[in-house]
């Protein structure tokens, strides 16, 4: 009965789990339709792909008791592939070259601070399988080590969304507020503080949405305040480029006009000339015959 009752828990926390590693999905899709990041912040996914990656280890039978923790596997491993797809496609459109200098050389500059934090992931992820692999040699140590790294990065990875908190207090807007992460955040770290009393055994997995169900509510509660107040209007990259546009356009024709004053006046100077040639021929013509 017990086997079978942490089984349904294990279903459940997975859909909860499911939603928050499935929220940006409405982010993305904005950001694939606009085909701009705009002001958007990839903290969130890459702190969510560390806590995938450690999560996923956490469960696999190195580390855990043969395969007690097989809900955890399955929906980490989704996560990595959901969060792994959402930085690519951030970095795609962050990557995507500007028509102008300035928008180019921010985007260079957005691009190498995604890949210079998604390296530091990388690389914790691959030292924390080494050390748990080779240090410690039976699974109770490992499980200690591994959940403490992972209790860390899930705390991260449900205060992520704040990243956004200076800008929301500056335009007074929750315009690139990640409204479905905060949600599902706060209602995934909820729902598995109420699975404590069923399986006490995990401790490392509930332990972060202790933090998790604060932090949503801090959240969703700057969401309720800023939202119906108006935004500071923010240039976006179209209205740039477009301005750009204009401008060249503009110093085109201040530089074209000159030019075409300069060859009508010389075409009228030309023309006076001849006019005044041609009297002279004719004069000359009438004294001869004179």
């Amino acid at each position: 009965m017990e086997e079978k009752l942490r089984i349904a828990v294990g279903i459940l926390g997975n859909a909860a789990s499911l939603l928050l590693y499935a929220a940006p999905i409405f982010t993305f899709s904005k950001v694939i339709r606009k085909k701009s990041t705009e002001e958007y912040s990839c903290v969130p996914y890459i702190m969510a792909l560390l806590n995938c990656f450690l999560y996923t280890w956490y469960g696999l039978p190195v580390v855990s008791y043969k395969w007690e923790n097989f809900p955890v596997v399955t929906i980490n491993g989704l996560g990595i592939f959901l969060e792994l797809s959402f930085i690519l496609i951030y970095f795609y459109y962050a990557s995507t070259d500007g028509k102008a200098s300035y928008l180019a050389y921010s985007k260079h500059k957005i691009t190498k601070k995604v890949a210079m934090m998604t390296l530091p992931v990388l690389l914790l992820s691959c030292s924390v399988v080494l050390i748990s692999t080779f240090v410690f040699h039976d699974h109770h140590h490992r499980k200690a080590f591994v959940g403490s790294v992972g209790l860390v990065a899930s705390v991260a990875m449900y205060g992520s969304p704040l990243v956004v908190v200076r800008k929301v207090m500056q335009t007074k807007s929750v315009e690139f507020m990640p409204f479905y992460l905060s949600l599902f955040s706060f209602l995934a770290s909820l729902f598995v503080r109420k699975t404590t009393h069923v399986n006490n055994k995990l401790l490392y997995l509930q332990s972060p949405n202790l933090v998790g169900s604060p932090l949503g509510i801090l959240q969703l509660f700057l969401y309720c305040i800023y939202r119906n107040r108006g935004s500071e209007k923010q240039p976006q990259k179209w209205d740039l480029e477009t301005c750009c546009e204009k401008s060249e356009q503009h110093v085109q024709v201040k530089e074209e006009k000159p030019i075409i004053q300069y060859l009508k006046v010389k075409d009228e100077k030309d023309d006076e000339k001849a006019n005044q040639n041609l009297q002279l021929v004719v004069a000359d013509e009438t004294n001869g015959k004179n």
